[in-house]
């Protein structure tokens, strides 16, 4: 088992949100092995209907066992969202306010729809993802990780025939159990041919009139399904960079799955390997990156906020990093095991737009280098100098 970045702060109760398979019950479970606790599983059919028809149950079993129990681990919360009334009600009552909470889930989309009670602040927040390249240490392999991704199951897999399998599995299981089972949607064909879509278009400025022509739907629908992708943690979006930088600037956002090898299932390639000096393992490096750089900046707290930038004139920054007490962070991302001056030409040219920000060119060469103020950087070692 791997030891996870994620480190909620265990003198609280406290949420850890997350895609299917990034380990979230298994970090929780770990995390409070040493403690006396009750687990409260929504995905065990005998949890969830003994739940479902009375949530003040809950109540009168951790009331049974109060003086026993120091937490209560409540896995998939967001099956059953009325049980966080009871929760709240727990926390607040003398003689079970010592109970804490762990509650992992799935969908921050079924507990909005709910119109759920979060505890306003009584259980603080914590996001779970695949895994980084450190907490893999000595067993990453950047080739394998654009190929298949980071997914703990993934990575715990030897072979490639069966990484395939658990990954065309997993989007299968996504469809049922989150989309489907949880009626996100009315209609599961137009989603499914949109799944493919959206996986094409990782990575690209998103144009909803052109997803929906592909799929077959309305431009409403299709924000409606990239909205239920970044509510079951399966996609973020990059926002275009807000100030006024030259006067015609892109301004809609990108769109990226949240682990290169579901994009790869989504979009039906797994048999297709990501070769290096291609446009799509270039591709595949600076999406995997992004991901990495959204990652540690959750479990490392740092509050950072990270935007694109395109011009109308087709010049564009991969990364444009706001720092809280820092300078901001110009990054170009570059798959090259070897990169020169050529490499650096966009980000010198918008240096003036930038007054006091850091510039960095990442990439797969191993040597450190420097193209008048643009460092190029190996990329971890990138990731440590702008602080992740």
């Amino acid at each position: 088992m791997f030891e996870r970045l994620c480190n909620p702060l265990l003198s609280n109760s406290f949420f850890v949100f997350g895609g299917r398979g990034t380990g979230k019950s298994t970090l929780v479970r770990s995390l409070l092995a040493t403690q006396t606790t009750l687990l409260i599983d929504l995905l065990n059919p005998d949890d969830e209907d003994r739940l479902r028809q009375n949530p003040s149950h809950l109540i009168a079993e951790i009331r049974a066992q109060k003086s026993k129990l120091s937490w209560v681990i409540i896995d998939e919360v967001q099956k059953l969202p009325r049980l966080l009334d009871s929760v709240q009600l727990l926390l607040e009552t003398p003689d079970t306010s010592h109970i804490r909470f762990a509650l992992t889930g799935s969908s921050a989309r079924k507990l909005k729809l709910a119109g759920a009670n979060l505890l306003a602040g009584r259980a603080y927040l914590n996001e779970l993802y695949p895994l980084t390249h450190r907490e893999l240490g000595h067993e990453f392999q950047l080739e394998e990780a654009l190929n298949w991704g980071t997914l703990p199951k993934v990575v715990g897999l030897t072979d490639a025939l069966s990484r395939q399998e658990f990954l065309r599995t997993y989007s299968r299981v996504y469809l049922k159990e989150e989309v489907c089972d949880e009626r996100l949607v009315h209609s599961l064909d137009p989603f499914r041919k949109f799944l493919e879509v959206a996986a094409q278009s990782n990575g690209t400025i998103l144009n909803f009139s052109k997803v929906a022509a592909q799929t077959g739907v309305d431009d409403k629908t299709i924000k409606k399904y990239f909205e239920i992708l970044a509510d079951t943690f399966l996609g973020f979006y990059l926002e275009a960079y807000h100030r006024s930088v030259r006067q015609q600037q892109i301004r809609s956002p990108k769109f990226y799955l949240f682990d290169p090898g579901v994009k790869r299932a989504m979009e039906g390639l797994l048999q297709v390997p990501v070769v290096p000096k291609t446009y799509a393992y270039g591709k595949a490096f600076e999406h995997f990156l992004i991901c990495e750089c959204i990652r540690l900046n959750s479990y490392h707290r740092r509050d950072y906020k990270f935007f694109f930038l395109k011009t109308k004139d087709d010049q564009e920054i991969d990364l444009i990093i706001e720092r809280p007490g820092r300078p901001d962070a110009v990054v170009e991302i570059k798959s090259s095991d070897g990169v020169d001056a050529g490499d650096a030409a966009t980000l010198r040219r918008f240096q003036a737009e930038f007054p006091g920000a850091e510039f960095f060119l990442w990439s797969r060469d191993p040597r450190e280098k420097l193209f008048g103020d643009v460092r190029a950087l190996p990329w971890e070692r990138g990731l440590s100098e702008i602080g992740l």
